[in-house]
């Protein structure tokens, strides 16, 4: 990792299903809007540089759920990587504060969950 700018939140790494174009189309989403920050970098979860980089995550664990490292090595996973993504994209900071109401990260847990587990099915309607 290289230096950060002053001011700018320090490099994360989104672990994400490479495979799958719902997946693929979700963290490159993310990574434009985070560019401008250089606040994150993404790595699909079945290639070298992430096995290399990260050989403690599974790619059962990065074909379950995205994964995020952040820079002090702690890893959120799924709906829980979500507040911690929003608040890298400049300009959906503050939705990241509506995960701390009551109920919304149960919520988001179960939409996450559901997703997770249909993207195989949600990609293929996508792309035909």
């Amino acid at each position: 990792m290289g230096p950060v700018a002053a001011g700018a939140s320090p490099v994360a790494t989104l672990i994400y299903d490479g495979e799958c174009a719902v997946c693929r189309a979700s963290a490159l989403w993310i990574m434009r809007r985070a560019m401008d920050g250089g606040a994150l970098e993404i790595l699909p979860c079945r290639s070298a540089p992430r096995r290399a980089r990260f050989p403690h995550i599974t790619d059962a664990q990065c074909m379950t759920a995205m994964q995020l490292v952040l820079p002090d090595g702690r890893v959120l996973a799924g709906a829980d990587a979500m507040p911690e993504l929003l608040r890298r994209i400049p300009r959906w900071r503050r939705v990241a504060s509506l995960f701390a109401l009551p109920g919304m990260r149960p919520l988001g847990r179960v939409v996450y969950a559901w997703i997770a587990r249909n993207r195989m099915r949600v990609s293929c309607a996508i792309t035909k």
